[in-house]
């Protein structure tokens, strides 16, 4: 799990002080040259540390709902059995074909890195395409072990490997001090360039996807809870730490993925140092992802635990159409921070707020109102669906009087709600914009490494 979610999100972090901050600011300057959507007129900006560690508080809460979700449906294996909880069929559907997209897109963005990274090394030795193609190539090999226990021994070195390549940035930085010693507590910002930053964040947290099925990997699924404690412990601390000090010292010449903010020396051994998180994070969600389409298929039947040529085959066969996806996404988006934005708009923030919220709704219906308690707990699982996105449960007991309480609650967030998902997919698409525009664009041989 902590190999799953410490790995590209931690790199975007420093870049997210320089855009909004370190400590809380006022209301934020929209002035900008950028056009503001009309239907955000006014935006607050809040300090980078601070959001770092209230959402990581809030992610802590939505996982825990997701093991309690997981130990009373012990069916459940990933979002689109969850969504069939919800919904019925057409939940699973929806449910399903979002996980496998948020999947997918983190996949290219794995191989995005992986550009980086050899653009990094080799002075951008060739062109940026082939090594997409070497990276494509890399993590289906390494996909190809069908049980996620094979693939899991490999996290031990992706958490080291990590630790490792930010202790050098940071110890660089520190010693050569490219700010000039020079940070902006406070920063004015247009809405654009406040939210992208802001979903950067939400995407550091986004391992919730691959819960479900980390759980059913478990001898004792009960024993899930120590695990999210330590998980979220460690990276809200890594995240804390790593943001702040690459910052401090980097100042306004900090790059994403934040590798990049030191001497080209120290660029290269970093980014050496985190290959095996670069690829070992990229497979465990190509792993999931694959797993879903497997199961889908063979569901019920002997193929899901036989070893035969057709079982291995057709794994192999998933696996490269899912890679091969990731590529295209990876060449189609290569700005790193935009590519990140992206997938938090679309997907992070359901998987990883918003859903939870629903999930423990529905496990206490019909006693959301039984007690002060209870009730503080009905508002605050309404307050997390609207942190993600209002997605309503068509399930029998939206028809009991309790559900027109809750409603109240929850539609008086709707259109805040439908907001932070425009703003969200505003700022990315301006980010995409601007940086095709500024060269290196779409499925280009130009380095994108920035060192």
């Amino acid at each position: 799990m902590i190999a799953e979610t410490i790995s590209l999100g931690i790199l975007s972090l420093p870049s997210v002080l320089a855009a909004i901050g370190i400590v809380p600011y006022a209301p934020l300057i929209l002035a900008s040259p950028s056009p503001t959507p009309p239907f955000c007129p006014t935006l607050t900006s809040r300090s980078g540390l601070i959001l770092i560690i209230g959402l990581g508080l809030v992610a802590t809460y939505t996982g825990y709902v997701i093991g309690q979700f997981k130990l009373a449906h012990p069916f459940i294996h990933n979002m689109a059995d969850a969504g069939f909880v919800l919904l019925g069929r057409p939940g699973r559907e929806i449910f399903g074909a979002a996980q496998l997209l948020l999947l997918v897109f983190i996949m290219g963005s794995h191989i995005l890195t992986f550009e980086i990274m050899l653009n990094t090394l080799s002075s951008h030795g060739t062109c940026t395409i082939i090594f997409g193609i070497v990276g494509l190539v890399v993590c289906y090999l390494c996909t190809l072990p069908r049980k996620l226990g094979d693939v899991s021994h490999l996290a031990i070195a992706s958490f080291i490997s990590i630790i490792a390549a930010v202790v050098v940035t940071m110890a660089a930085v520190g010693t050569e001090k490219p700010g000039g010693g020079h940070i902006d507590a406070t920063m004015q910002a247009s809405l654009a360039d406040a939210f992208l930053p802001v979903t950067n964040i939400v995407f550091a947290y986004a391992g919730h996807v691959a819960f479900f099925s980390f759980i059913s990997e478990l001898k004792r699924p009960e024993e899930y809870y120590k695990s999210l404690f330590l998980l979220q412990g460690v990276d809200t601390a890594m995240y804390l730490l790593v943001a702040g000090v690459i910052y401090a010292y980097a100042g306004e010449n900090v790059t994403s993925p934040a590798l990049g903010s030191s001497a080209p020396l120290f660029q290269k051994i970093a980014y050496g140092l985190a290959i095996p998180t670069i690829v070992v994070a990229g497979v465990i969600n190509g792993h999931v992802a694959a797993k879903y389409i497997y199961v889908r298929m063979y569901r019920g039947t002997d193929m899901m635990s036989k070893k035969t040529f057709k079982s291995y085959g057709t794994w192999a066969l998933i696996s490269l159409l899912l890679w091969i996806v990731a590529w295209i996404i990876a060449e189609a988006i290569p700005v790193f921070n935009d590519l990140l934005g992206l997938i938090s708009s679309l997907f992070s923030s359901w998987f990883t707020y918003g859903l939870s919220g629903l999930f423990w709704l529905h496990l206490h219906r019909g006693r959301w109102f039984e007690s002060p308690g209870r009730i503080a707990m009905t508002v605050l699982n309404s307050v997390v669906v609207l942190i993600g996105t209002l997605i309503v449960s068509i399930d029998p007991f939206l028809a009991s009087w309790h559900w027109h309480r809750l409603a109240l609650i929850l539609e008086c967030g709707f259109v805040l709600t439908a907001q932070q998902m425009a703003l969200g997919l505003y700022a990315s698409g301006l980010g995409i914009q601007a940086d095709s525009a500024s060269g290196g664009g779409s499925f280009s041989c130009a380095d994108n490494s920035k060192s």
